[in-house]
């Protein structure tokens, strides 16, 4: 079974080692000149983790990433705690599996370490596809042609391939703006902060934190409602005194954190209409390609890795009919990434309510019930996507 992954980010290169696991002849194409992730922190929740240690990664794993003792959602104003859930020990222990923060380009570059160096092909831009009976051609603006039995899109919200197979659609944007910064330990040693994901809900906005790189960077990502920058690239420079006004009467820790960024990025948040499929003829979409979402559950990532070994799990068992696989594995995926979108739109507006009776009822609930314990987040984190048939 030859596969060609066009994207060589997380989830495809994710992919490509989970179908090369199941016997599969992989190909990446990357349209940047080297392999490798911009941007700073994501979150690797036991769905995902369980599917990267099966492929032999959890030392690089445990060299690179942090495991977090908990999640922490506070008040914006003055700290009071909401809802504190565990994500170390116990997490491990109930579902099997650790939860890790990692700075995108440690992940991304442990993934690239483990694929031979012979199948990952920067600098190819895809211009073309055609189906040509039980083929795929891609054609890639470097003059390259590809033939394979199988082709994967896993080339993020813009995807090429998704433009190329079903037709153009823009992402629409969602009127969040985002700023991130990556704040070493040195900076904020004074600020003692604990090892766990940190959520500051205040009026519009949020702030998540995080350690990452083996604790030696601070992961800060400002999210604000009703923002005027449109452009969803993760290079374009911010002002840090932007951010600081923005957050002007947050709590001191959330300041003291903007205040020691070394530079600010600046992007818009996009998300898309759910697409009404994810496959065609032996063209599957992955990821980002077919079902971005806001970052309010840390699931992007995650949510990419398990439709890799979905994918590599079904092509294993059923080798010899490749559209049936493809159907049978939008059916399966589906669901459960459409639930996710959901569940990330809801928490952009819960995180960002204004001090009032919704807010104090959010306030009560999450105090209450714990959306986060165990019980209530079980569905998610013990899943095992390469479980289907």
């Amino acid at each position: 079974m030859k596969v060609a992954v066009v994207g060589g980010g997380i989830g495809g290169l994710s992919a490509a080692l989970a179908l090369l696991n199941a016997g599969c002849d992989v190909q990446v194409y990357e349209q940047a000149q080297k392999f490798g992730e911009i941007g700073a922190g994501i979150q690797i929740s036991p769905n995902a983790s369980r599917l990267l240690h099966r492929l032999g990664l959890k030392p690089a794993m445990d060299k690179w990433g942090v495991r977090p003792l908990a999640v922490h959602q506070k008040r914006w104003d003055d700290g009071r705690t909401l809802q504190r859930a565990p994500l170390g020990p116990e997490v491990e222990a109930q579902f099997g599996a650790p939860y890790y923060h990692f700075h995108r380009g440690d992940l991304a570059a442990l993934l690239a370490e483990a694929l031979p160096k012979e199948r990952a092909h920067a600098g190819h831009r895809l211009v073309g596809l055609e189906e040509k009976g039980e083929r795929v051609i891609a054609r890639f603006e470097n003059g390259a042609s590809i033939e394979a039995d199988l082709l994967i899109g896993a080339d993020g919200i813009h995807s090429k391939v998704r433009a190329l197979t079903f037709g153009p659609e823009k992402p629409r944007f969602t009127g969040c703006v985002a700023w991130r910064g990556l704040v070493p330990a040195e900076r904020i040693a004074h600020l003692d902060i604990e090892v766990a994901s940190h959520n500051w809900m205040g009026p519009g906005a949020h702030c998540v934190h995080y350690w990452v790189s083996a604790r030696r960077l601070m992961n800060v990502v400002c999210v604000v409602e009703h923002g005027t920058w449109t452009n969803e690239s993760w290079t374009d420079k911010g002002n840090v005194a932007d951010v600081l006004a923005r957050y002007e009467g947050w709590h001191p820790t959330v300041r003291g954190l903007i205040g020691a960024f070394p530079e600010t990025f600046i992007w818009a948040l996009h998300d898309r209409a759910p697409l009404p499929a994810w496959t065609q003829g032996r063209i599957a979409l992955l990821g980002d390609a077919c079902h971005p979402m806001l970052p309010m559950m840390a699931q992007g990532a995650a949510q990419a890795i398990e439709d890799g070994a979905a994918l590599a799990s079904l092509l294993e068992a059923m080798p010899d009919d490749v559209p049936s696989v493809l159907r049978r594995y939008e059916e399966v995926r589906k669901p459960r990434a459409t639930r996710l979108q959901e569940a990330s739109a809801a928490n952009r507006t819960r995180f960002h309510l204004p001090d009032g009776p919704a807010q104090q009822k959010r306030d009560e609930a999450m105090a209450s019930s714990g959306d986060r314990s165990m019980e209530n987040i079980g569905w998610l984190y013990m899943h095992d996507a390469a479980l289907v048939s």
